[in-house]
């Protein structure tokens, strides 16, 4: 089984219990926050990803991280000591972004991308997403990114699903068009 596939069910076990016991919310942020304080200390993340430091060792790391932390929420804190154990905690980046993304769709709410090729205005970027969460259903998260090379136009990406009305493509299709 991949890392990808492993913390997918790890984040859905976690995500099921808290949103019967807690705030799944509050859990999406507090995971983060852990993984990037693991993240972003070299050495730590080096000796939790380690096969060489045993597991028993692993776990009294992770249970002195939440002894000084904040208190966590119940199921986050036994899930990083059972991973502990396991000597699975390399799958902690994995298991945060399988964890938003069960978090997203359980608050219906999609991600979506937009690409032009100038950067796009405050108002116009509005006004997508309101017709992309009514087109969808859904509210939507929208990211805009610029990239000169669509020459003009827009590439929207909702989901797995792109639609594509760049210049470029545009000129692709006349060419195609033409060679036929």
């Amino acid at each position: 089984m991949t890392n990808r596939a492993a913390a997918t069910r790890y984040a859905r076990a976690l995500f099921d219990v808290v949103v019967k016991e807690g705030d799944p919310q509050r859990v999406e942020t507090e995971l983060s926050a852990f993984n990037a304080l693991v993240s972003s200390n070299d050495a730590l993340r080096r000796a939790l990803a380690s096969p060489t430091i045993p597991a028993a060792r692993k776990r009294g790391v992770i249970e002195a991280l939440l002894a000084k932390a904040s208190p966590l929420a119940p199921a986050l804190g036994k899930l990083l000591l059972m991973l502990a154990d396991r000597d699975r905690l390399v799958l902690l980046p994995d298991l945060e972004d399988a964890y938003r993304e069960r978090l997203m769709q359980h608050l219906q709410v999609l991600r979506a991308e937009v690409t032009t090729a100038v950067a796009l205005p405050e108002d116009r970027r509005g006004t997508l997403e309101r017709g992309l969460a009514k087109a969808t259903g859904r509210t939507v998260t929208l990211t805009a990114r610029v990239d000169p090379a669509i020459i003009g136009g827009a590439v929207t990406r909702v989901g797995s699903t792109v639609y594509d009305g760049s210049v470029v493509r545009q000129l692709e299709r006349l060419k195609e068009q033409l060679q036929t």
